[in-house]
C-alpha cells in the first residue's frame, strides 16, 4: 500500500492507528486507557506496599531506601522486610489472573477458574503432602505442580473436556476440588502438630516470608508463561465461537486448548506454591480487566495487572488494618471476592463469555 492510500486510512469509531515506520497498528482506545490506569493503579499499590506497615515510613523515605538510599534502618526495612514480599505478590497475582483468564476462555464460563475447577485444591493438597509428614522426594512447588496438572486432568477427563460444556466442566471441578479439599484435611489431622503448622500457610493463603525458591521458579514460570499466554490469547479470540466456526478459520483448536491449558495449570500450581490458594483472585481479575478494557480480544496482560494490583492491595491491608496482627492475605481475598462470587451468581447477566 502507498504512502498516500496510508494517510487516507482512517482507523474505525474507538481505535486510533498507530504508525511506526512501515508498519501500522489499530489499537482501540478503551482498551488502551484502561491498560494505562491498571498501570497507574498498580504503580499506586506499590508505592502504598512500600511506605506502609509497622514502621510507616512515606513515599519519600521507602522510595529512596529502596534503593539501598538514605537511613539505614529504612533500608532494612524496605529491602529486607518489604520488597521481597512485594516481588511475590505482585508474582502471585500476575499468574492468577493470566491462569483465571485462559481457563474461563477456555470453558468459555466466567465461573471457571482455577480455584472453581479443583486445580488449586489439587496443587494445595499434594504441597501439604510434601511438608505435612507424607514422604515426598520433590519440594512444595513441585509437588503443587503435580497437584495441579493432575486436577486439572481429572476435570477435563471427567467432563468430557473444556469448551464443549463449560457448566459441566465448572460443576465437575467443584467435585474434583472438594476430593482434594478432604484429602488437605486429612493429611493436616493426621500429621504430627509441628508438620502441620509448617503446611498450613498453603491452606489459607500468605505472603510472609516465602522462601526465595519458589519465588524464584514462579518468576522464571511467568517470563516464559506470560508472553506466550499473550501469543494463545489471539488465538483464543475465536475459540469463543463454536469449534467448527473456529476450524474454519484456521484455528488449530486442540494444539491452542493444549497450550492454554498447559499455561494456566503451570501459573496456578507455581502460584499456590508461592502464597497458597488466594481466593477468588482468578475470578474477579480477569472480569474487572474486561470491565476496565473493554470486551474485545482476551485481555491476558490486562488480568495478569489486575491480579498483581489485587493481591499487592490485599496483603497491605491484611498486614496493616490491624497491625501488629496479620491478616493472611487469602482471607483478606477471601472475604472481599465472597461478596462478588454471590453477585456473579445472582446477576441475571450471561455466564457465558461472550
Amino acid at each position: 500500500m502507498t504512502a498516500a492510500a496510508l494517510s487516507a486510512c482512517r482507523a474505525p469509531r474507538g481505535s486510533m492507528l498507530l504508525r511506526v515506520g512501515g508498519l501500522s497498528v489499530l489499537v482501540p482506545v478503551r482498551a488502551a486507557v484502561g491498560f494505562a490506569v491498571l498501570v497507574a493503579l498498580l504503580l499506586l499499590a506499590v508505592i502504598a506496599a512500600l511506605a506502609t506497615g509497622t514502621a510507616s515510613l512515606g513515599p519519600l523515605r521507602s522510595l529512596p531506601a529502596l534503593a539501598g538510599v538514605g537511613d539505614p534502618a529504612d533500608v532494612l526495612v524496605v529491602r529486607r522486610l518489604r520488597a521481597p514480599r512485594l516481588i511475590a505478590a505482585l508474582l502471585v497475582g500476575a499468574a492468577l489472573g493470566v491462569s483465571g483468564c485462559l481457563m474461563q476462555t477456555l470453558a468459555r464460563n466466567r465461573l471457571a477458574t482455577p480455584g472453581t475447577v479443583g486445580i488449586d485444591d489439587g496443587a494445595t493438597a499434594f504441597a501439604v503432602a510434601s511438608v505435612a509428614g507424607v514422604s515426598a522426594c520433590f519440594a512444595p512447588s513441585v509437588m503443587a505442580l503435580i497437584g495441579a496438572a493432575t486436577a486439572a486432568a481429572l476435570a477435563l477427563g471427567l467432563a468430557g473436556g473444556a469448551g464443549t460444556s463449560g457448566y459441566r466442566f465448572v460443576v465437575v471441578g467443584l467435585g474434583v476440588g472438594a476430593v482434594f479439599g478432604a484429602v488437605t484435611s486429612l493429611l493436616l489431622i493426621r500429621a504430627p502438630i509441628d508438620a502441620a503448622n509448617a503446611a498450613f500457610p498453603w491452606t489459607v493463603g500468605t505472603l510472609n516470608a516465602r522462601p526465595a525458591l519458589p519465588v524464584t521458579l514462579l518468576g522464571i514460570g511467568l517470563t516464559v508463561g506470560l508472553p506466550a499466554a499473550a501469543l494463545v490469547g489471539r488465538r483464543m479470540t475465536t475459540l469463543r465461537l463454536s469449534d467448527t466456526v473456529a476450524a474454519g478459520l484456521g484455528v488449530r483448536v486442540h494444539a491452542v486448548r493444549l497450550a492454554a491449558l498447559t499455561i494456566a495449570v503451570t501459573c496456578a500450581g507455581l502460584a499456590v506454591a508461592v502464597g497458597g490458594p488466594l481466593g477468588l483472585i482468578a475470578l474477579i481479575a480477569p472480569e474487572a480487566a474486561r470491565r476496565i478494557c473493554g470486551p474485545s480480544g482476551v485481555p491476558v496482560l490486562s488480568s495478569a495487572l489486575t491480579g498483581a494490583a489485587l493481591v499487592l492491595i490485599a496483603d497491605t491491608v491484611g498486614r496493616t488494618v490491624v497491625a501488629p496482627v496479620e491478616v493472611p492475605v487469602g482471607i483478606v481475598t477471601a472475604v472481599l471476592g465472597g461478596p462478588y462470587l454471590i453477585w456473579l451468581l445472582l446477576s441475571p447477566r450471561p455466564r457465558r463469555l461472550p
